[in-house]
């Protein structure tokens, strides 16, 4: 009998497009199937021919709904995938919504391409669009947390909260005998709105995600005098200007929201009117809502509400004449928008018009991936182009690390050494090279484990 294998066909060497094939002689399961996101030579993976025929898996597994984790499903099924892809119900319902949405941002990419004259097809073609994202929701099939469901004769799949965003998983795959964990994001402690992450079960090996491999988040603020994003607030008030926040549609907007409300019902910072102008993270919030409205509220932060998050003002942007308005708004406020790294969306719009005025601040709320506009701000960038054309970046560029939902190096250990044996071995994935090599190191420098940092493509056994 052939042994179980493992192979990285995302995730390996970047933080984006994460994709892990596991292969027995009777199944092929992939978990996840995500997008590859930044500089274009990792963007151009997403427009090669697979290395495994989709027709040929058995079925996917996907540990949450963020693009660089689900995103490459409808080019699976372009390219023939027909089987179950396994999620829990809130990852089912929020992929939908990612997964439409970046349908529709691959068919304008097109439609550009094709008007600006620089595709080598006429017209351009879109990654996937919105037929092939409607063949690929029949497919979801959400199961409960903690089920041992079996995939194929000889797999089975198990769920466990990672704590991540509403509805992320950790995934165990029992292949032929040998189990596989894979750990998705890991969520920090503390997230306000979703389950806390769960201790990893027995393992034979372990994939563990390493995006913040290298570092650990500053200690949460000790009040709102030293708060990044009250501080920013006030300052940017004071001067008569705005304040934009990038963020992603699901969960961190969430995250913004409450804290925002929290400073603002405090007195911590000026009450002023608050805008939310992205339609993913609209319909985003209203699965949040459901989810959380039979929560016991004594579990949730003080004075949050299911419809404002606990914003005094509140003002949701519909229409795009709305959201073109708040380019220039007539008085301070905060905006947030999507995408959280400015790769898409309104708020590029936004920073075209705001960065070139020293009133307004900008601020960071997540990982930027590198190659990314928010990673170009991050590290001081003078001027970023949107839409052809060079933009100044005379306002003030601030970086709030307290809304990362990513465990830190720390974290992770943490996590690790939860375990209840040794794995066989750790492989360190969904990191930049040095994250990935820091993460790894520490493993075997403070656990005495196995560490590996995989190369693309490359194939390991499980036994």
């Amino acid at each position: 009998m052939t042994q179980p294998t493992l192979t990285f066909w995302g995730a390996a060497g970047t933080v984006t497009g994460s994709r892990f094939l596991v292969e027995t002689d009777a199944s092929r399961i992939l978990v996840d199937a995500g997008l590859y996101q930044g500089p274009r030579e990792l963007r151009q993976r997403n427009w090669e021919e697979f290395a495994v025929d989709p027709r040929t898996l058995d079925g996917v597994v996907l540990t949450h709904a963020h693009l660089d984790h689900c995103g490459y499903l409808p080019r699976l099924v372009r390219d023939g995938l027909d089987a179950p892809v396994l999620c829990t119900a809130e990852t089912a319902e929020l992929a939908a919504i990612v997964l439409r949405d970046s349908a529709r941002l691959q068919e304008e990419d097109a439609a550009y391409a094709t008007e600006a004259g620089f595709s080598k097809h006429d017209p351009a073609l879109p990654l996937y669009d919105e037929r092939d994202v409607e063949r690929t929701l029949p497919l979801l099939r959400p199961v409960p947390l903690h089920d041992d469901v079996p995939l194929t004769e000889d797999s089975l799949v198990t769920l466990r909260s990672a704590g991540h965003i509403l509805g992320a998983t950790s995934v165990l795959v029992d292949a032929a005998g040998s189990r596989a964990l894979f750990s998705g994001d890991l969520g920090r402690p503390g997230h306000p709105l979703v389950p806390r992450r769960e201790n990893p079960p027995e393992a034979d090996v372990v994939v563990v995600e390493s995006t913040y491999g290298d570092r650990t988040h500053p200690a949460p603020p000790g009040g709102p005098a030293d708060d990044v994003l009250a501080d920013a607030i006030r300052r940017t008030v004071a001067r008569g200007g705005s304040v934009l926040v990038p963020a992603f549609a699901i969960d961190r907007t969430e995250l913004v929201l409450l804290r925002v409300g929290e400073l603002m019902t405090s007195g911590a910072v000026p009450t002023v009117p608050v805008h939310l102008d992205s339609p993913m993270a609209l319909r985003a919030l209203d699965v949040y809502r459901r989810a959380l409205a039979g929560v016991d509220p004594r579990l949730l932060p003080p004075g949050w509400d299911v419809e404002t998050f606990g914003v005094p003002d509140l003002r949701i942007v519909r229409s795009a004449d709305e959201s073109v308005a708040l380019n220039t708004p007539r008085q301070p406020c905060v905006i947030i928008s999507a995408s959280g790294m400015a790769t898409g969306g309104r708020v590029v719009h936004h920073l075209a018009h705001q960065l070139g005025d020293a009133r307004n601040c900008v601020v960071l709320t997540g990982y930027q991936a590198v190659g990314t506009r928010g990673r170009a701000l991050l590290e001081g960038a003078r001027e970023v182009k949107m839409h052809g054309r060079y933009v100044p970046v005379r306002a003030e560029v601030v970086n709030d690390p307290e809304f990362s939902v990513h465990a830190d190096a720390d974290e992770v250990l943490e996590w690790l050494s939860r375990c209840p044996s040794p794995p066989r071995a750790v492989y360190a994935v969904h990191g930049e090279p040095q994250a990935a090599r820091a993460l790894a190191d520490r493993v075997t420098d403070e656990l005495g484990w196995l560490a590996v940092v995989p190369r693309f493509g490359e194939r390991v056994r499980l036994d």
